[in-house]
């Protein structure tokens, strides 16, 4: 057969920023799971889903629980999400931060936290005019996606580990000046992630009482729930117009699986967001599995497998510093992963040593955990995803081997390098 000829030109006919976009890279863009290996990699929920045993039952005919209904998946599921919504503002409803209460009306419910991301995104900002305001290190998928949708990008540095707290008088002076029309949305991760640390309510109190700058600011409450409790700022909407408190099902209640995420805001912003969405965005299986999660059985299963999580965080603090070549925690401990840095053969934090531990652990000991040491003030770092009880005894012994091994190697090329820098100053070597 001939070969068809076209105009079509891939690089003429599709948008420059796409062409030009770097894809934020998952966790297991590098290493999947073989049946063997332990993944610390992802900040998911090794304990599981939060299903109480009745929930994991398949109901298929009553229709007074909220079970899954296989036989009616030949309907669309509820646009609206009314009952689901109401659950989770029961949820929230904590009155830790203000007398008023939250209902339906101050919710979007999305496909994962990406898709409020992405509608905030498309709501707020026009493309190649605005900007949105970023804190790295954070989140990826804030600047992939305001590459998509062809937004600029304006970074405010957290402040130097370990606090990684936000720069208030940067962001405030970002938002005053000639630039400042065009900063729409501020994208603020609390628990940070990669830095675990909770963001100052007074902080974020100080941006949001700022007199002239005319825009949203919205806090990524990914890993609330293994903050203190009464960390979650979520009912705080009910207090200011223009915030956003996102969360997610997928790290503390351990249902990844059914990308579900959420965005608490005022009422007029939540119109937005659900006109603006797909009207079935949210499937039937997903509605189900979420609400059981978040009734009584689920909760409690929850709040079990946290601790579960939060008694390993706290055996990892101890006995991870125990470990030769570790060395410092870095960011906070209000989520379930740790940061921490790795040390090369001369005591110092070293990208070199972290990558290679890295790659060692997944390659050679089938343990997956996150290189940062990219990421801003995240020198020579990994990212630690707390596993189960016997996950985390697993990680502490391969790594302590492995970083034995590597720096080991590290000792000896230095040793190498050193000699012939000695013999070429003495003259030696041409």
């Amino acid at each position: 057969m001939a070969e068809k000829k076209s105009p079509f030109n891939l690089q003429t006919c599709a948008r420059p920023n796409i062409l030009a976009l770097e894809p934020y890279r998952c966790a297991r863009d590098d290493y999947k799971d073989d049946g063997t290996n332990i993944l610390l990699d992802a900040n998911e929920n090794a304990y599981g889903p939060s299903l109480s045993l009745y929930a994991s039952q398949i109901q298929s005919t009553n229709s007074n629980d909220l079970s899954i209904n296989f036989l009616g998946l030949n309907r669309y599921p509820d646009p609206h999400q009314h009952e689901l919504k109401q659950l989770l503002c029961d949820l929230r409803n904590t009155h830790a931060h203000t007398p008023r209460s939250i209902t339906p009306a101050n919710l979007f419910v999305g496909v994962g936290s990406d898709e409020a991301i992405d509608a905030l995104l498309r709501c707020f900002c026009i493309p190649g005019k605005d900007k949105i305001l970023v804190c790295p290190p954070t989140y990826g998928m804030y600047s992939v996606s305001a590459q998509v949708n062809d937004i600029g990008l304006v970074k405010v540095p957290l402040l130097p580990a370990p606090e990684f707290g936000i720069d208030v008088p940067a962001i405030i002076s970002a938002l005053s000046g000639p630039e400042s029309l065009y900063i729409k949305l501020i994208y603020v991760c609390s628990p940070g992630n990669p830095t675990g640390s909770l963001i100052k309510k007074e902080d974020l109190q100080g941006i949001l009482e700022h007199p002239t700058w005319n825009g949203v600011v919205i806090l990524d409450e990914a890993y609330i729930d293994f903050a203190p409790e009464g960390s979650s700022l979520a009912e705080w909407v009910a207090e200011w117009p223009n915030l956003v408190v996102m969360q997610t099902l997928s790290k503390a209640f351990g249902l990844a699986g059914i990308r579900l995420g959420t965005a608490f805001t005022s009422p007029p912003i939540a119109s937005l967001l659900n006109n603006l969405k797909a009207p079935y965005n949210i499937s039937s299986p997903t509605s189900a599995i979420a609400s059981q999660a978040l009734q009584k059985g689920g909760l409690g299963v929850m709040r079990a497998n946290r601790e579960k999580i939060i008694t390993q965080r706290d055996r990892l603090l101890k006995e991870l510093p125990k470990v030769e070549g570790i060395g410092r925690f870095r960011g906070g401990v209000a989520s379930n992963f740790l940061l921490v840095e790795i040390l090369d053969s001369h005591g110092k934090p070293d990208n070199v040593t972290a990558l290679k531990v890295y790659e060692s652990l997944a390659e050679n000991r089938g343990v997956v955990v996150r290189f940062r040491g990219k990421e801003h003030g995240c020198l020579g770092c990994l990212r630690i995803t707390v596993g189960t009880e016997d996950e985390v005894t697993r990680f502490l012994k391969e790594i302590q081997s492995v970083l034995g091994q590597v720096r080991s190697e590290g000792a000896k090329v230095n040793g190498v390098e050193e000699e012939i820098r000695e013999v070429e100053a003495n003259g030696i070597v041409s």
